[in-house]
């Protein structure tokens, strides 16, 4: 079954509320690895708290299909993208 924005959508909704890390391209040769959770979900984005800048930021499920962004739950350390 191919990947589609529909189901990383439905995906990540079903680990609303888990404890995840992420390692995010920003940029020319720079990458951003944090953990978080993962806060809230909507129709074209998900938001993820992060407790050590106690901030939240977003990220478009386009950013995990085009692996922009890649998540890990941190508890059994199984990728999701």
């Amino acid at each position: 079954m191919p990947i589609t924005i529909e189901s990383i959508r439905e995906i990540v909704s079903l680990h609303k509320g888990s404890r995840i890390s992420y390692r995010a391209a920003n940029g020319r040769r720079k990458i951003e690895e944090r953990s978080g959770i993962i806060k809230e979900t909507y129709p074209s984005l998900f938001t993820v708290y992060i407790e050590s800048q106690q901030s939240t930021i977003s990220f478009s499920y386009t950013d995990l299909l085009t692996k922009e962004v890649e998540l890990q739950l941190e508890s059994s350390g199984e990728s999701l993208f």
